[in-house]
């Protein structure tokens, strides 16, 4: 006996999220058969919501439900120093140090050449039109994996030409992980240890 048709479509659309494969959306979608309605309407309203109101700050490109996002309005922030990271959630793992007190660009990727990932896919304009608004240096926070090093070693080469300190932060995350998954300590002393580049 084959599945119903809602039962199949939605597994098929469970899988296409990452990390999870064909066992792992039976499983969810299951799950989410066996859960009452209630709690799968919440579900379907949060992830509704989501799409609605969550989007991307015109300056930075961080996420954010305001436009442009807290961080590019506060007037606490010293928006002379950027702090370049790949993807919105590594800006969550340097705020969790309380250490950074600038500003983010979120540039959406790494460079990726194997992945076809080139810098015109990448925030990486905006990023220099933001340079000339007396920003005095910019910290590359990309991870420290081949893609990562590869575009802080791109980023430097276009920003030092435009009077910009450009610093990197120091290795103390692990070589071949992402920053989300740093904890504070690690975060805090890979600020501090950054270096000009």
């Amino acid at each position: 006996m084959s599945l119903p048709e809602p039962l199949i479509r939605l597994i098929e659309e469970l899988q296409r999220l990452p990390g999870i494969g064909p066992k792992g959306a039976q499983r969810l979608a299951f799950h989410l058969l066996r859960t009452p309605r209630e709690q799968t309407d919440r579900l379907a309203d949060a992830v509704r919501e989501v799409k609605e109101r969550v989007t991307y700050c015109s300056i930075c490109s961080n996420i954010t439900d305001a436009d442009p996002c807290g961080y590019c309005r506060s007037e606490s922030r010293d928006h002379h120093v950027i702090c370049v990271v790949e993807e919105p959630q590594n800006v969550s793992a340097i705020e969790k140090t309380r250490e950074f007190k600038g500003v983010y660009h979120v540039l959406m990727g790494a460079l990726s050449p194997l992945q076809g990932i080139g810098p015109d896919d990448l925030k990486i304009k905006s990023l220099l039109a933001r340079v000339g608004n007396g920003v005095a240096e910019i910290i590359l926070a990309t991870n420290p994996t081949v893609e990562g090093e590869a575009t802080a070693i791109y980023l430097a080469r276009l920003l030092k030409p435009l009077g910009v300190k450009v610093t990197r932060i120091a290795m103390g995350v692990p070589v071949g992980s992402d920053l989300e998954y740093a904890d504070e300590v690690t975060m805090h002393k890979a600020l501090e240890g950054r270096r000009e580049i």
